[in-house]
């Protein structure tokens, strides 16, 4: 029971500490795993985004909107960086793919709860990680173009 008790402390410990942020992301040597981090940046920013919205911090909106797309491409030119054809080791690049369809669901859920004249807010952001995704799905089912 005690051990129990003492893995529930460490998990709740470890679900309280702070994510790297996107310098973690960039200071990891493996371009898989930056690609990764990235793409998990992007998610807390998003959680982040909604928590300022909800708040009414506009600037903070903007910054977070901002590190979701540069996470998102950070994850993307990682990616390409390794010179891998996505059809011969797909697995992060389907785990990017499926990864950056789900913040674009997740980005127009957020959208969709915003004040409508608050929505252009993350236009750019949708719009890119909709690009990106649609850049990775391609080199999946089409292969690398060369």
């Amino acid at each position: 029971m005690k051990l129990a008790s003492v893995f529930l402390l460490g998990f709740l410990f470890a679900a309280t500490l702070p994510a790297g942020g996107l310098d973690e992301a960039r200071a990891e040597p493996n371009l898989e795993k930056r690609s990764a981090l990235a793409l998990e940046n992007a998610v807390a920013a998003l959680k982040d985004l909604r928590a300022a919205y909800n708040s009414g911090d506009l600037p903070t909106c903007k910054a977070k909107a901002t590190e979701i797309r540069d996470s998102v491409e950070l994850a993307y030119a990682s990616l390409e960086q390794t010179g891998k054809d996505p059809r011969r080791s797909p697995k992060w690049f389907k785990h990017a793919e499926i990864e950056s369809d789900g913040l674009v669901r997740s980005i127009q859920a957020v959208q969709h709860d915003m004040s409508f004249d608050d929505r252009p807010l993350l236009d750019k952001t949708r719009e890119k990680v909709e690009q990106i995704h649609d850049n990775l799905l391609a080199g999946l089912m089409g292969g690398k173009k060369k």
